[in-house]
């Protein structure tokens, strides 16, 4: 697909967000919709994404599909259980090896969100790679989609045409990023994560987080949930901010 032909309006100079739907999904984003507490709509075939998102992702399944590549879904939509209980498993098992409470945070974080502050949240991200290829045992390693892993080619093609379709890679391997670690199966539907964005920064994140019934959470001090903002949430491609 041509870039010109996705375009609807760009007045916030994100591929395919009018103004008008840009006010309008505003008003329906809720602080639980941001926090994975909610209810939201989802539809997809084997994964969950909003409307709009599902949309593009379906258009760009079939562009991909024509060159040989499968888009396939390893995450898609997460409930605030569901992060909850991937951030226990991993706390648990941190501990159990030896590391300090803070130490197993901050491990956790290199890859895994705290509860409550997940992309994954707002059904607009996707954790994608090529069906069409063995898979390997744990396909979320970087090292496949480089150097001639399977996923190679799956991340040549996206690096080439996911953006004509509103979708961006959210963690970069741009040199002095800071936050989560490079992810090169991690994408966004900018035109809706990017509104969902900029309300998430609006909530008091400090008080739901030092509120919050998580392990580990008595370490979350207001210096370290500051950083965790700036750094994890924020530094991210700038085209999804």
């Amino acid at each position: 697909m041509k870039r010109k032909k996705f375009i609807e309006v760009s007045a916030l100079g994100v591929i395919g967000l009018s103004s008008v739907s840009f006010t309008d999904l505003q008003s329906s984003i809720s602080k639980k919709d941001l926090m994975g507490k909610g209810n939201p709509v989802l539809v997809g075939e084997g994964y969950k994404l909003r409307k709009k998102a599902n949309q593009a992702f379906s258009k760009m399944k079939s562009a991909a599909l024509r060159e040989g590549i499968k888009l396939k879904v390893v995450s898609s939509y997460r409930d605030y259980a569901h992060q909850n209980r991937i951030w226990e498993r991993k706390y648990e098992r941190y501990i159990a090896s030896g590391l300090s409470p803070i130490k197993a945070i901050e491990k956790i974080i290199q890859y895994s969100t705290i509860p409550g502050t997940s992309r994954h949240h707002w059904g607009t991200d996707l954790d994608i790679v090529d069906g069409s290829v063995k898979q390997p045992r744990d396909v979320l390693l970087e090292k496949h989609f480089h150097n001639g892993g399977p996923f190679s080619r799956f991340k040549t093609w996206m690096d080439h045409n996911a953006n004509d379709y509103g979708f961006y890679l959210v963690y970069t391997n741009k040199k002095g990023r800071k936050g989560f670690k490079y992810e090169p199966w991690h994408y966004s539907y900018a035109p809706s994560s990017v509104p969902m964005l900029k309300e998430f920064r609006k909530l008091d994140i400090k008080t739901e987080l030092q509120k919050a019934v998580l392990m580990g959470s008595t370490n979350f001090t207001s210096k370290f949930i500051q950083k965790y903002l700036n750094e994890n949430i924020l530094d991210i491609n700038p085209k999804l901010l």
